[in-house]
């Protein structure tokens, strides 16, 4: 556990206006911090916004909060990537791995569909696993995914025992996964993103781990969302809380 003093940043920027208040987003983050590293850090994120291929943000916003109980650590999902020929068949590996977490096909078509049509919703959309139905009361607004990082050390570590190149959106997305896979209730998550030059997304689950699949959206498509399968939610502003404010570490104790 850390017992240190941490702080929770988050950005979100967008132009045309706040969020809500009818802007396109353009970018958003978040961060675990020492008081040490938060210059670093929020310049890290300042960067980030201003820098992004959806645009020039109008409006900008950074919150630094305080956390006030212990990190727990909660280890990386195993990490794999499929390089696909066509988008059908990035999407039809997607529907597999969803399948193979027991996930109907029925709720993995409604869940298509909610990317498809929904895709201004900021945060995570939260469904039943067995019914498909939305239970998050977000509507727009979405369930944003936070207090969560890699440990620094873990990080370097997980580079060096995976071989990969770092990444900095491939980080933020497999930190993000594993803290939303770690929660029990948790089935499996699919997203990609709205980045028009990213077209890589991925199915995580505490089962299958990270599976990244490229392609899953033409290049130059904007549109981009997050699901969340969720099974025997018995009180959803638990599991939102945990998504929101429960602080974790990404990696190993030392």
């Amino acid at each position: 556990m850390s017992t240190s003093r941490y702080y929770n940043i988050r950005m979100r920027a967008s132009e045309g206006g706040a969020h809500e208040e009818g802007g396109k987003h353009i970018s958003g983050g978040e961060k675990l911090s020492s008081h040490e590293q938060l210059q670093e850090n929020i310049q890290y994120l300042v960067d980030k916004a201003f820098s992004h291929p959806r645009g020039t943000p109008d409006f900008f916003q950074l919150k630094v909060e305080e956390i006030h109980e212990p990190i727990s650590f909660t280890p990386p999902l195993q990490h794999e990537l499929h390089n696909v020929s066509s988008i059908s068949e990035g999407r039809e590996l997607a529907k597999k791995f969803l399948s193979q977490c027991g996930i109907a096909s029925h709720v993995i078509e409604k869940s298509f569909r909610y990317l498809q049509q929904h895709f201004h919703v900021r945060g995570a959309i939260i469904i039943d696993s067995e019914t498909g139905i939305r239970i998050d009361p977000r509507v727009d607004r979405g369930v944003r995914v936070s207090t969560f990082d890699w440990h620094d050390a873990s990080y370097k570590k997980w580079l060096k025992k995976t071989g990969q190149q770092d990444n900095p959106r491939m980080k933020e997305a497999l930190a993000l996964s594993s803290k939303i896979c770690s929660h029990e209730k948790t089935v499996a998550e699919i997203c990609w993103s709205d980045d028009p030059d990213y077209v890589t997304g991925y199915i995580a689950s505490r089962i299958y781990g990270y599976q990244r699949i490229s392609p899953l959206k033409e290049h130059g498509d904007e549109q981009g969302g997050r699901i969340l399968f969720v099974k025997d939610i018995e009180e959803i502003a638990a599991f939102i809380h945990y998504l929101e404010k429960t602080p974790k570490w990404i990696g190993w104790e030392e």
